[in-house]
């Protein structure tokens, strides 16, 4: 099984990178058109420099052969660098950023969402629900803004942004893991309620098993089933940043670079931010399909 989903991972791999490469080569325009005017000659040796002459396929076949001998290549904006020494100085600011707000994520929103199952139409439940609608409709270009407002400005508490201190993780990881917080919280609310209705949890209360350990020990290994299935995008999605988020608190992170390779049109730049983010995902698939089987025993059979 996990033989066959390493090949699996490996075919996607190839397949979002050689759709990311042809899409921006046969995309108009070029890696150099937002330089000043510069004479043919010296574009065409620049073409050279960065094996960008030839045929599309002749291109596509030379960057696999220096993907394959772990060459990123050199970026075509940022000339001076390669593009691992980007990433190796960007993704571990962002991927300390999303592994925070991924914590933060999915303990409160599972703390919350439990809370809320084991609470039906009470103050409690309403207060979640309310708390859920609030999260997903504030978009994190306000709520950012909104908690510097808060906490910076107003109770002078937390520094408005930067990076090197861990005070200054804290409210741009909040920012990015409170939206998902609030996914992860209706979802297992909705699943963990659900649960609580089976007849093997009705058997277990009528044995005298008490509500605590009904929760905890059978119904939210069940219901966790969904936010599991959740959190290997979510996780992906987290790990990579937030343009957005990184932004708005001057984090040094990937996100920048990412958003500039598209409007700079640098490929390999780009290329290089997808195959770190389609690795991640897949990754992350993968482990959301071990633990399935580890949260339901049933599943097995289906491998």
């Amino acid at each position: 099984m996990l033989l066959s989903r390493f090949f699996s991972m490996l075919l996607v791999l190839f397949c979002v990178v050689s759709i990311t490469f042809f899409l921006i080569r046969l995309s108009p325009g070029g890696p150099f058109d937002s330089e000043r005017k510069i004479s043919a000659t010296i574009e065409h040796q620049l073409l050279i420099k960065y094996k960008l002459d030839g045929p599309v396929w002749r291109q596509y076949i030379d960057y696999w052969s220096d993907l394959l001998h772990g060459d990123l290549r050199i970026s075509t904006k940022y000339r001076n660098r390669t593009v691992a020494e980007i990433l190796a100085q960007t993704l571990p600011v962002t991927l300390t950023l999303g592994s925070l707000a991924f914590l933060l994520a999915l303990g409160c929103g599972i703390s919350l969402g439990a809370l809320a199952a084991t609470h039906p139409y009470s103050s409690i439940d309403h207060a979640a629900l309310f708390f859920v609608l609030l999260a997903v409709s504030l978009p994190t270009f306000i709520l950012g803004p909104l908690l510097i407002l808060i906490f910076c400005i107003g109770l002078h508490s937390l520094p408005v942004g930067g990076w090197g201190s861990p005070l200054q993780l804290l409210l741009p990881s909040i920012t990015l893991a409170i939206p998902f917080m609030a996914v992860i919280a209706k979802l297992l609310r909705d699943s963990l309620r659900e649960t609580l209705q089976e007849d093997f949890i009705r058997t277990a209360r009528a044995k005298g098993l008490s509500e605590s350990a009904l929760v905890c020990r059978h119904a939210l290994r069940i219901a966790l089933l969904p936010v599991v299935s959740l959190s290997g995008p979510l996780a992906a999605n987290l790990l990579t940043g937030s343009i957005v988020v990184e932004t708005i608190f001057h984090i040094p992170g990937a996100g920048n670079f990412f958003i500039n390779a598209i409007l700079n049109r640098d490929g390999f730049l780009l290329c290089g931010a997808v195959i770190v983010y389609c690795t991640l995902l897949v990754v992350f698939n993968l482990m959301v399909d071990l633990t399935y089987q580890f949260l339901d025993p049933r599943i097995k059979n289906q491998y």
